[in-house]
């Protein structure tokens, strides 16, 4: 009965405040709840934490497992050792990627005390005997691939995605075989992959806080993107894909915000700033600055010196041309020619004849300062020089070379490395007091020049010209090819019908002349300032890179890249193998969601012009949105491959594995949320116990451990693995 009272009476109470307005909420009631949430959000967090330190904790054991094998050189720890040994004996050299990752390792092995004198020259060469420390070195690349695990399950969580989805992610990066062969020695591709994944955090974290823009937090992880992003082009170029990924999310950002009226123009402009601040300004002035301690680290000449301009190389301490010489050019001077078009260096003879053709003197370019690469200019019809008389343009004239007193010659012989009938043999031909004939007469046509002087008559540094053979009326050209052992690998030098401009082009470095009184004007190169040699350096970078087209026994193209057609061997002795392969299960289960993602879009999309929903479409965006976002991210750290020629390794699909990796994830949730969860627990760890067990069958090749010829043989599932299980 008082039950009955009682809610009769809340009943009026309640009809009495309609009638008075809206009903306040009752605090006393929200309060437990907004605490409960605050309890198990706290608790979320705290479980979180937790698996992050376990997955760090475990990925140290994966990585660094006996890192100290094996005792030598392993593949490209030749380049990325070497230049870290050119860096510390502040050597000029010239690699094909940006400088951070390799100056990041520079670092690591100074504070482990490496000294710079093991030169990493061989595969093979032994550490211990010569007491490098390779083991920290080691380490702090592993470091960064070992960050990568608990990185992977924080951009899944971040994301808005499942504990269970996030710890598969995790497993799988931690778990991959050829993560793990390249993360524990000396490459860049640990320090790529690690700014890649934290550029790629950041941006998550930042579109959580799409809806409070401008907030200290908003600010905070746009600015952390711009800092990913410069970090990571600035270790390869590779990071211009990262680049583009968060451009075209930005573009779309953009252009959503335009489309919403609800945003003043004011606030648009404010908005495109930021982002123009952040990922544009922040990532060059980065890469910049990376350019600079690069700059500073290496002020002495070296191995990469001959690939930049005189004025570049002015700028170096050591530099053997001359600083200054002679402008002006006269009738009996000695001369060094340097070729405008190629990084060659000088027109150079030696005692060698060509082992073919007519089997003359051979003429080369040689990239270094050296006696051989001296030539004497003089009148096509005498070597009698009497008095002060300029080359100018339009003459004829014969260059002897200096130490052999042979005459730079053509003639109608094809080169023993062309026999296309526009090139022809350029030789050294005569001897002292030979009157030679009319092949070793050769026109000067000056191209260019700073002023009409130099244009006129040829002046040294200035003057840019090319020879053209009076009788072939071909030029003398180069081109960026070596000769075999028997040219001693110095660039070959031709005579060449309708060549290229820029190939045919030359310009007098340094001349010596005794008629030349002592008041004669000298020239000297002008030092380039840092932005010149930046620009210099990038474009030489670029062209080198695109020069990389020769083969390799374990190169691959991109096509057999996402199916794990083969690897590469990176160190075999002893029946020890060190042959990069990545886990068949994360390749072909990321393969799989990659392809399957780009069918359901495709069928979603066919399905929509139906008005047919083929799933519900909240659950279905929040999934879209975020496998959307990785795909297209590998896609651009794919596809461009495609489009180079250049030589290329399995390695390079590292970073759009991860990508793929992350949708892998994502899919679990996808078709595991609606299960029980002691359903989705089971499914987990099935997943998690298959990619560990074929992880286990490779761990010889991943960590260099003994492997008999029959586990060898029962591994090599594709015939295109060639693990050369009989070694």
């Amino acid at each position: 009965m008082s039950s009955s009272t009682g809610a009769s009476v809340s009943n009026k109470n309640q009809l009495r405040q309609r009638r008075k307005g809206p009903v306040a909420p009752d605090l006393n009631e929200q309060e437990p709840q907004l605490i409960l949430n605050d309890k198990v959000k706290k608790t979320q967090q705290r479980n979180d934490w937790l698996i992050t330190i376990l997955l760090t904790i475990w990925a140290c054991y994966i990585r660094l497992w006996k890192i100290s094998q094996p005792t030598s050189v392993v593949f490209d720890e030749v380049h990325f050792g070497g230049f870290a040994s050119k860096y510390i004996n502040k050597k000029f050299f010239m690699d094909v990627h940006p400088p951070l990752a390799k100056i990041m390792i520079t670092w690591a092995a100074q504070v482990a005390g490496f000294n710079g004198s093991f030169d990493f020259k061989e595969i093979g060469m032994d550490y211990l005997s010569s007491h490098v420390p390779y083991v920290p070195i080691r380490v702090f690349c592993a470091w960064n691939g070992i960050l990568l695990v608990p990185m992977s399950y924080w951009t899944i969580r971040n994301s808005g995605f499942s504990v269970k989805a996030a710890i598969l992610t995790a497993i799988m990066i931690c778990y991959e075989n050829g993560l793990v062969t390249n993360n524990r020695l000396i490459l860049l591709d640990s320090i790529l992959l690690f700014f890649t994944g934290f550029t790629l955090l950041t941006w998550v974290n930042f579109r959580n806080y799409s809806n409070q823009p401008f907030v200290a937090s908003w600010w905070i992880w746009l600015i952390m993107t711009g800092v990913g992003l410069g970090l990571t082009v600035s270790c390869k170029w590779v990071g211009l894909f990262t680049i583009a990924t968060i451009g075209i999310l930005v573009l779309k950002e953009l252009w959503d915000l335009w489309g919403d009226r609800s945003v003043e123009v004011r606030v648009f402009i404010y908005h495109f700033i930021a982002r123009a601040m952040c990922l544009i300004v922040i990532p060059c002035a980065i890469y910049l600055a990376c350019f600079q301690i690069h700059f500073s680290m290496l002020p002495e000449t070296g191995s990469g010196t001959n690939f930049m301009s005189p004025e570049f190389q002015t700028t170096l301490e050591g530099v053997k041309f001359a600083k200054t010489t002679p402008a002006d050019i006269a009738y009996g001077s000695k001369l060094d020619i340097r070729h405008m078009g190629t990084s060659g260096g000088y027109l150079h003879s030696h005692d060698h004849g060509y082992p073919g053709g007519s089997k003359q003197q051979q003429v080369t370019l040689y990239a270094h300062v050296d006696n051989n690469n001296q030539w004497v200019i003089n009148k096509a019809d005498t070597d009698d020089v009497r008095s002060l008389e300029y080359v100018r343009h339009g003459d004829i004239v014969r260059l002897t070379h200096f130490v052999s007193k042979r005459r730079l010659h053509t003639h109608d012989v094809r080169p023993m490395t062309n026999d296309q009938k526009y090139q022809y043999e350029v030789s050294g031909y005569g001897f002292e007091g030979f009157e030679g004939d009319a092949n070793d007469n050769w026109r000067v046509e000056i191209i260019d020049g700073p002023d009409p002087v130099s244009k006129s008559r040829l002046r040294a540094r200035q003057s840019q010209f090319r020879l053209i053979s009076v009788t072939q009326n071909c030029a003398l050209f180069s081109r960026k090819y070596k000769l075999p052992d028997w040219g001693f690998k110095q660039q070959e030098v031709t005579c060449m019908k309708d060549a290229k401009i820029p190939n045919t082009i030359w310009q007098i470095e340094t001349s010596e002349n005794d008629f030349l009184p002592e008041e004669a004007e000298s020239v000297s190169y002008k030092p380039k300032g840092f932005l010149s040699k930046f620009l210099e350096l990038n474009k030489v970078m670029w062209r080198v890179n695109q020069g990389l087209s020769s083969t390799h026994t374990y190169a691959s193209r991109p096509k057999d890249w996402p199916v794990l057609r083969r690897g590469i061997s990176f160190w075999s002795k002893d029946h020890r193998k060190i042959y990069l392969l990545g886990n068949p299960v994360v390749f072909w289960l990321s393969t799989a969601c990659i392809i399957t993602y780009a069918a359901l879009k495709c069928v979603i999309l066919l399905l929509s012009k139906r008005k047919i929903a083929l799933f519900n479409s909240a659950r279905w965006n929040k999934y879209d949105g975020a496998i959307g976002l990785f795909f297209v991210s590998w896609g651009l750290h794919y596809f461009p491959f495609n489009l180079m020629g250049r030589q290329l390794f399995l390695h390079h699909y590292m970073p759009s594995l991860y990508m793929a990796t992350l949708v892998v994830g994502i899919f679990f949730d996808l078709l595991t949320s609606s299960l029980r969860r002691p359903i989705q627990w089971s499914l987990l760890v099935l997943c998690i116990m298959t990619v560990i067990y074929i992880y286990n069958i490779f761990v010889p090749i991943t960590y260099g451990e003994p492997w008999t010829s029959t586990n060898c043989s029962s591994a090599t599932w594709r015939p295109n693995w060639d693990f050369n299980c009989k070694m």
